[in-house]
């Protein structure tokens, strides 16, 4: 190495020294600080609120701080007026009292020419430097020179300017996803930087990336519009559990820490769908159709008695006739409030109510020689509050108008499924009390909920109920403090003391002793059904079905989403694929659609086989380019008899001394593959930092390995034969017993 070189790395090496010095003591008094802001510093309210930001704040930096440790800055910008700015995963001052930058935050406007400019177009750039770290240790530069003009050069100089990307392509996987942060796309950072409003698809085939632009979209966006996103969060929806957990380290390393990672199961707080559907069944389930037939289905839990049938309910003075003309009035009144079920069902109680109270008035005051009612308001007033509070008068409102949770209602309407075509019917009824809920059945949840409403007069009673003992509480407290003044005052001066009584009331005392909420705005609307997000982004949201989009819709009343997806990869059956199809109902064409066109994942060689598959049903059809080639031909194999063996024999073959492997298969041979394969348990959740793991094609869905091993593929779909074969960084093989599709001889 020249000592021009040395002098770079050096001065390079400083400043990375320079940067964890600062990030060390920013650590520890951060750390100190929450310490301190967690200790109780008494009841005042200014000191609770201070406590609360105080922690919000310094908390979220510290895990930021911790998340990036070891690759904080991954490069530098030199201008052409002689400035020269390092770029990072996110900012740091020079300390506490300057404002001056020591690194900027990747997300800055300043940062954006680090991933835009080029030669034709510097953006007032002279050099662009990329730095690799390992640890805290400068390894490798890498220049690419912006200005032809200027002849300075420091022996790192990259002609293509491709280095970093090439080597971040082909590098060992580890079973979750990096961030993309080094080495972000000019197309990308469009997408990721682009405006905060409305509906953004964003369009790509496998490989092209968009996952992780949509996650470094989230980061962008919390960073970009903090205030607002930090209290409504953002959401990202993912299409399992696997993928979820293959992402989940993407943007902590971005310093973010206030996302919430569901997939469609986890979208109704309290329930846990874990139960599979049949692929019809899901079908039906996320039909469009299914919200009018859940709404028909709650009408018909508002029951009248049958005419010449009444309910006869016991009383002290006499019976009461709950009749059908009483019944469907009381049903019309509370209808026409245009509430939901459970929230309509006080109107429908109190028509009841005030029919039997007439019907028992007219009785007991009735004057058999046809003069007036002799009863008095008080009289009729006594005999109301009787009616109101008999326990049989309410439980005839019970069987007429029951109060209805979304999981007894559903449970019930899927043990006998009515408002659907037979057929329909047959495919998703289900025992009463049999299995657990499926993902298609959160969405129907979701919408059985809306259409009941949430009767939360007992939470509220009972919360009150708490604020009052408080109340009760806090004003013995007081009284005792009054109490206790039984000492003479020595003088006029002594007496205009102030005693904690005449400065607080019991109120405000009470109010000071509530448990502050310290959830992050993700915990609480994990936790809350009705939780409008700042912003939601939606991964293989082509597969969502129509039920599906309606939950989410509900969740996002600003319409502010970013959806990620490729029509050409749907499998699900109630996927509905087309964009246009997807958010007609709810923006009409008021959406922005991009495509991303580079595939950075794939090798080309593999991309030609994938795409044949494609083209022999949709002539048409381009597939992403790719921007390298491995020199590596996907092969096929005939294992014979013996499908297990092969499959068995090719793992340990491609098996690498670095990286994953992915063996993907149909769920159905999973059991018979995985018997000769160590470690590997069919039916077991996938751990993808194994080296070898065994998937079905769905479950693969925006995972990548180094190399695949792709068994039985006649037994696929289009689609999902596509994403099977899309998967793969370097090599790809194929083991067969039956015969393989024309598209792959």
């Amino acid at each position: 190495m020249s000592t021009r070189e040395n002098v770079e790395l050096q001065k390079e090496q400083e400043f990375i020294d320079r940067l964890y010095d600062r990030v060390d003591a920013l650590r520890g008094d951060t750390a100190q600080r929450v310490e301190d802001a967690l200790t109780p510093v008494g009841n005042g309210l200014q000191a609770r609120l201070e406590r609360d930001v105080l922690v919000a704040e310094r908390s979220g930096l510290l895990a930021a701080l911790n998340a990036v440790d070891g690759s904080l800055c991954f490069g530098r910008i030199d201008l052409r007026d002689g400035a020269a700015h390092h770029i990072g995963r996110i900012g740091i001052r020079e300390d506490d009292t300057d404002h001056t930058p020591l690194l900027i935050d990747w997300r800055a406007p300043v940062a954006r020419p680090f991933y835009l400019a080029t030669g034709h177009t510097p953006m007032g750039l002279r050099r662009r430097r990329h730095l690799t770290t390992e640890g805290r240790t400068v390894t490798e530069l890498h220049d690419e020179i912006l200005d032809l003009g200027d002849r300075e050069r420091t022996g790192f100089e990259d002609p293509s300017g491709d280095a970093v990307l090439l080597a971040a392509l082909s590098s060992a996987r580890t079973g979750r996803m990096g961030d993309i942060v080094r080495t972000i796309q000019a197309e990308q950072d469009r997408i990721i930087r682009a405006p905060h409003r409305g509906v953004l698809v964003v369009e790509g085939g496998p490989g092209t990336g968009k996952t992780a632009v949509a996650l470094h979209r989230a980061a962008f966006l919390l960073y970009e519009h903090r205030e607002l996103l930090a209290k409504r969060a953002v959401l990202v929806v993912g299409p399992n559990p696997a993928f979820l957990r293959y992402i989940g380290e993407v943007l902590p390393a971005l310093g973010e820490t206030g996302v919430m990672l569901a997939t469609q199961a986890e979208l109704f707080p309290g329930v846990h769908a874990r139960g599979t559907d049949t692929p019809r069944a899901a079908a039906v389930k996320g039909g469009a159709d299914m919200a009018e037939a859940l709404a028909l289905a709650v009408r018909d839990r508002q029951a009248l008695p049958e005419p010449g049938a009444p309910l006869i309910i016991p009383h002290d003075d006499g019976d009461l006739v709950l009749d059908w003309e009483i019944a469907y009035e009381a049903r019309q009144a509370a209808r026409e409030t245009r509430l939901p079920h459970n929230l309509a069902r006080p109107y429908f109680t109190f028509h009841v109510i005030d029919a039997l109270t007439r019907q028992l008035t007219e009785r007991i005051g009735a004057d058999p020689y046809g003069g007036p009612n002799f009863l008095g308001p008080d009289d009729v007033a006594q005999l109301g509050k009787s009616v109101a509070t008999s326990e049989e008068v309410h439980a005839a409102v019970g069987e007429l108008w029951p109060l209805l949770t979304p999981e007894g209602f559903l449970a019930d309407y899927l043990a006998e499924p009515v408002y659907v075509p037979d057929e329909d019917a047959e495919a998703i009824r289900r025992a009463a009390g049999d299995g657990e809920w499926t993902p298609a059945d959160v969405p129907l949840l979701d919408e059985a909920a809306e259409l009941l409403g949430d009767d939360d007069s007992a939470a509220r009673a009972a919360a009150e109920a708490e604020r009052q003992e408080r109340v009760a509480y806090a004003q013995g407290v007081l009284d005792l403090s009054r109490g206790s003044e039984t000492y003479e005052f020595e003088d006029e001066e002594d007496s205009e003391v102030l005693a904690a009584h005449d400065i607080i009331d019991a109120e405000r005392m009470a109010e000071r002793q509530e448990e502050a909420d310290h959830r992050s705005a993700a915990e609480r609307a994990a936790a809350d059904r009705t939780w409008a997000f700042g912003h939601i982004i939606v991964d293989e949201a082509q597969e969502l079905s129509p039920m599906a989009w309606r939950l989410l819709m509900r969740r996002s009343p600003t319409r502010s989403l970013t959806l990620v997806g490729d029509p050409a990869q749907t499998s699900e059956e109630a996927g509905i694929g087309s964009w246009d199809r997807i958010l007609e109902p709810y923006v009409g064409d008021r959406f922005e659609h991009v495509r991303l066109g580079v595939n950075y994942r794939t090798p080309a060689e593999i991309m030609d086989l994938a795409a044949r598959v494609v083209r022999a049903q949709d002539p048409s059809f381009e597939p992403p380019g790719s921007v390298r080639s491995t020199g590596e031909t996907p092969w096929t194999r005939d294992s014979g008899a013996d499908l297990a063996g092969a499959v068995a024999r090719a793992v340990e073959e491609l098996t690498p001394e670095e990286g994953r492997l992915a063996v993907i298969a149909p769920r159905e041979l999973h059991e018979e593959i995985a018997a000769p394969l160590d470690g590997i348990t069919a039916g077991a959740e996938p751990d993808l930092t194994r080296p070898v793991v065994l998937l079905g094609p769905r479950e693969a869905k925006g995972l990548e390995f180094d190399h695949v091993l792709v068994v039985e593929p006649g037994r696929f779909g289009t689609s999902d034969l596509y994403v099977a074969l899309t998967r793969a960084t370097q090599r790809l093989g194929i083991v067969h017993r039956e015969d393989l599709p024309e598209s792959l001889r």
